[in-house]
């Protein structure tokens, strides 16, 4: 492990989320909970003049302070929580430079790690790629580099008797130089799909595949129809009830058949009018809930 990652321990290999034992986690254990939050994005708010994201340079005088602070005050509420969350996920876009933006990559990849050491080792962090992680036209070198700094780009595991599936949702919106890497992508999803034996099944990525309607045209920030068609339903025929995202940095959601397809807001920037925070899931044996919480509200119970 290099000196980078010292206090940030990477905790997937082999498509596997390790803190938690795949084989003991099958079983239902009873409710817990876990909390969802989606686009620290370090560095974001500085560059962004209200309508879009400015073109940086090695000369810029950039800074992230806004925030690390957000999430430095999101992990300083989790680690007050009694009982704890089951785990911690961050749905996509850890930084805002991408991997040719240097020395800022660096930069916000050391930052970020720092915080999160500081969250509290009972609670296991577990990230999620998007499209600032990988590159919005991802290369092998640039899903290297998330994986070396991050952990695997996509991977699954057991919860409490839930199986945990994320997605490199990068794949489904440009893949041209990684179409080798996105196959591999698709036969391990399709053979994950086929464990129907847990209570629940629930998708974590950063893009949507929509916003609000599953039927809503394409935009920036959700998937080519077609594609999202497939998957909806690909997911919803093996059993998914909930599919969590970010990239979005607004609060909304749809449903899909009986699914339904959760977008949280930023930890960073918000780009409408909710509040930086992250989202509280409650499972129990026969239903998923969540709400909402900015960071300054979040309660310290949650069950």
């Amino acid at each position: 492990m290099t000196e980078e990652n010292r206090t940030f321990k990477i905790q997937t290999a082999n498509r596997r989320f390790l803190p938690f034992d795949s084989e003991k986690e099958k079983e239902w254990q009873g409710p817990f909970f876990f909390v969802q939050g989606a686009d620290c994005q370090l560095g974001l708010t500085y560059r962004w003049t209200g309508t879009t994201r400015v073109a940086c340079n090695p000369e810029m005088s950039m800074n992230w302070d806004v925030e690390m602070k957000a999430t430095r005050a999101v992990i300083e509420k989790l680690n007050q929580m009694e009982p704890k969350p089951k785990f911690f996920i961050v749905c996509g876009d850890i930084v805002d430079a991408f991997d040719f933006e240097e020395p800022f990559r660096s930069r916000q990849e050391k930052d970020i790690k720092q915080i999160f050491s500081e969250l509290d080792p009972s609670i296991p962090l577990v990230c999620v790629c998007g499209n600032h992680d990988v590159g919005d036209e991802p290369t092998r070198s640039s899903i290297q580099r998330y994986v070396d700094n991050f952990g695997d780009d996509y991977f699954d595991f057991y919860c409490g008797g839930v199986h945990c599936i994320v997605l490199n949702s990068q794949f489904y919106t440009h893949s041209a130089n990684v179409e080798d890497l996105k196959l591999q992508h698709e036969q391990w999803l399709d053979e994950v799909l086929k464990d129907k034996q847990s209570k629940h099944i629930i998708i974590f990525q950063h893009i949507p595949w929509f916003l609000k309607s599953y039927d809503e045209e394409k935009d920036y920030f959700n998937v080519e129809i077609n594609t999202r068609l497939k998957m909806l339903e690909k997911f919803h025929s093996a059993g998914v009830k909930k599919i969590f995202c970010g990239h979005y940095h607004r609060n909304t959601g749809g449903t899909y058949k009986s699914m339904e397809q959760v977008v949280t807001t930023a930890i960073g920037l918000q780009l409408g009018k909710d509040q930086s925070g992250v989202r509280l899931v409650r499972v129990t044996e026969n239903d998923i809930e969540h709400q909402y919480f900015p960071t300054e509200d979040l309660p310290k119970n949650f069950l």
